[in-house]
C-alpha cells in the first residue's frame, strides 16, 4: 500500500540558508564515493565518467563574479536525481581544472547557491534539510505561488552572495536525457530581478561613496547547461530481468508462445515490444481503477476524449517530420505496430486528467492550467492540510479536535496520492521510445514504469535498479545578458511577461542544442 500521512503535522518551517565553507569542502572530498556508489554501496558503481564541454565560460563567469564585474544564474537541465552529484562535480573539479590550467585563482571551494523544494526533506529526513542550508541551498514551495519568503531569499542571496545561484528551469525532474521538460519562467524571472535590484542598489548609493565602487557595475547573466547520461554498455539482459519484474508485480500474464512478442529474434526487439505491452497493460489497469471507484459521466468522458484527441493530433502532426529513418529503428516500429495500442498515449493523458481531478475533486480546486500547475496546487492544498499553519500548537488541542485534525490529515494525504501518480507516469510516453528505441531511452521508460509500480505496490519507493555504468556529458552553453533587456522588462507588467517569455524560450532553445541523438 502507498504510504501516507496518518496525524496532523507542525508547520512547515523555512530552512534558513546558513552557507559552510567546511561542509562544502567535506562534500567535495566525498563527491567520488558518491558517484561510485550513490550513497548504496552494496549496488554496482554508477557514473564511470563525466565529460564537460566548454567549461571556461564558467570559469569566466566565476573570475568576473569574484571581481565584482558580473553575476549569473547556472540553469541547468534535470533530468533525474543524480543531477546534484553532477553539479557538485561540475564546480569542484572541472572548473576548478581549467582555473587552474589558465592560471586564473578562485576562491575555494567553488560552488554555487541553489534552489531546492521544500517537500525534500520530508521523504529525505531532517538531516537533508540541514545539509543543504549548509550548502548554500535556499528551499522554496512549488505550489504556494508565490513563495515570497523563498524567493526573498533568493534574491538576497543572488545580489549579496559571493556565489552564482543554480535553478532549473525544467522545474522538476523528467526522467528524459534526450527530451526536454517543459520550462518554467523561474530561471528568467529571477534573471530579471537580479538586475532589477543591482541597478536599485547602484542608484540608492550614496553621494560620497568611492568612484571605484561607483564604476563596478555588475551585469547579470543567465548560463544554460545540459546534462546528458549514457550508459558505458547496453545490458539487453539486466533490462530484461527489471521488466520481468515489472511483470510479475505488475500482474501481466506470460506471454502466449504464438505470440509475436515471443517470437522477437533479438533481445532488443523483445525488450522493446515488452515495455510497449507493459505500458498498455499499466494503462488498462489504472483505467479499469478509475472507472470503477471515480467514474465519469458519458457526456464528461466525451468532453474529455475530445480535448485529448485535438491535443494529439497537434502532437503527431508536429511529431512526423521527426521521425528516423534508419533501417533499424523502422524494424523495430513495424514490429510494435502488432502489439502496441490504439492511441495509448491518448489514454494516458486521459488517464492523467482523471487523476488529477480525483484530487481537485476533494480540494475542490480548478482544473485549469497544464498538469504541472494543477499538480503544484494539489500538493499545495495537501500541505495546507497536513502542515497546519492555522492551528495553535498540536499540544493546546482537545482530544476531540486532534482527531479530526488527524483525520483531515490522512485524507488529504490519501487524495495527493493521486497527483504523486500523474508525476510518475507524466513522462511515460510511447512516442519518446517509438521514436528512437535505444537501450538509454528503453532503459528510462522501464525506469519510469518501475517508479509508477512502485509508488503503488509498496509502503515506501523502492530505490531504482542498476543498468550498467553510465558516461554523462555536462555542456555549458554561451551565457545569456540579461541586463540590456531589463529597460524592455520595466515598461509595463505586459512587456515583463514578454520578456520573461522570450528569454525563457531562448533558455530552451540553448539546452536543446546540449541534446545529441
Amino acid at each position: 500500500m502507498p504510504s501516507f500521512v496518518r496525524q496532523v503535522q507542525p508547520p512547515l518551517a523555512f530552512i534558513p540558508t546558513a552557507y559552510s565553507p567546511w561542509v562544502m569542502r567535506v562534500v567535495h572530498w566525498l563527491l567520488p564515493v558518491f558517484l561510485r556508489v550513490r550513497v548504496r554501496p552494496w549496488l554496482p558503481a554508477g557514473i564511470s565518467r563525466i565529460e564537460v564541454k566548454n567549461v571556461e565560460r564558467l570559469v569566466d563567469l566565476y573570475r568576473q563574479l569574484e571581481a565584482r564585474k558580473a553575476r549569473f544564474l547556472m540553469a541547468p537541465r534535470h533530468v533525474e536525481v543524480d543531477d546534484p552529484l553532477m553539479g557538485v562535480y561540475l564546480c569542484s573539479r572541472a572548473v576548478v581544472r581549467a582555473a587552474r590550467a589558465q592560471g586564473i585563482r578562485l576562491n575555494q571551494p567553488v560552488h554555487t547557491h541553489f534552489l531546492y523544494e521544500r517537500g525534500m526533506t520530508l521523504w529525505a529526513g531532517r538531516f537533508v534539510g540541514w545539509l543543504l542550508s549548509r550548502m548554500g541551498g535556499v528551499p522554496i514551495r512549488r505550489g504556494r505561488r508565490p513563495d515570497w519568503v523563498g524567493l526573498k531569499a533568493a534574491r538576497r542571496v543572488m545580489v549579496t552572495g559571493t556565489m552564482p545561484m543554480a535553478v532549473a528551469p525544467e522545474g522538476a525532474t523528467n526522467g528524459h536525457s534526450e527530451r526536454i521538460g517543459p520550462l518554467e519562467p523561474g530561471v528568467a524571472q529571477l534573471g530579471f530581478w537580479c538586475a532589477e535590484d543591482l541597478a536599485r542598489r547602484e542608484s540608492d548609493a550614496p553621494e560620497d561613496i568611492e568612484k571605484a565602487a561607483l564604476e563596478a557595475t555588475e551585469s547579470v547573466y543567465i548560463l544554460p547547461i545540459g546534462i546528458q547520461y549514457r550508459y558505458e554498455q547496453p545490458n539487453w539482459t539486466k533490462l530484461a530481468e527489471v521488466l520481468s519484474q515489472l511483470e510479475a508485480k505488475s500482474g501481466l500474464r506470460e506471454i502466449n508462445a504464438g505470440s509475436s512478442l515471443a517470437l522477437a529474434p533479438t533481445a532488443e526487439k523483445d525488450c522493446y515490444l515488452r515495455i510497449l505491452r507493459l505500458g498498455e497493460h499499466l494503462v488498462g489497469v489504472l483505467e479499469t481503477f478509475y472507472d470503477r471507484f471515480y467514474p465519469l459521466s458519458t457526456a464528461q468522458k466525451q468532453a474529455l476524449a475530445d480535448t485529448v484527441a485535438s491535443q494529439e493530433s497537434l502532437s503527431k502532426e508536429s511529431s512526423l517530420s521527426k521521425e528516423s529513418s534508419s533501417s533499424k529503428e523502422i524494424e523495430l516500429k513495424t514490429a510494435a505496430s502488432d502489439c502496441s495500442e490504439l492511441d495509448c498515449s491518448a489514454r494516458l493523458q486521459l488517464l492523467r486528467i482523471r487523476a488529477l481531478q480525483a484530487a481537485e475533486s476533494f480540494f475542490n480546486l480548478s482544473g485549469k492550467g497544464t498538469a504541472v500547475d494543477r499538480s503544484r496546487r494539489i500538493e499545495e492544498a495537501s500541505w495546507q492540510a497536513i502542515y497546519r499553519e492555522d492551528l495553535p500548537a498540536l499540544s493546546e488541542l482537545s482530544a476531540m479536535e486532534r482527531g479530526l485534525a488527524d483525520w483531515m490529515a490522512e485524507e488529504a494525504s490519501l487524495r495527493e496520492l493521486h497527483m504523486r501518480l500523474v508525476e510518475s507516469v507524466v513522462a511515460v510516453d510511447s512516442a519518446y521510445l517509438r521514436e528512437k528505441p535505444s537501450f538509454e531511452r528503453c532503459a528510462e521508460m522501464t525506469l519510469l514504469m518501475f517508479d509508477v509500480i512502485g509508488r503503488l505496490g509498496a509502503r515506501k519507493v523502492p530505490g531504482r535498479p542498476r543498468l550498467g555504468k553510465r558516461w554523462v556529458t555536462m555542456t555549458v552553453q554561451p551565457p545569456i545578458a540579461v541586463s540590456p533587456r531589463l529597460a524592455e522588462y520595466q515598461q509595463n507588467r505586459r512587456a515583463g511577461r514578454q520578456a520573461v517569455a522570450a528569454l525563457t524560450e531562448e533558455i530552451r532553445v540553448a539546452l536543446e542544442e546540449t541534446i545529441e541523438r
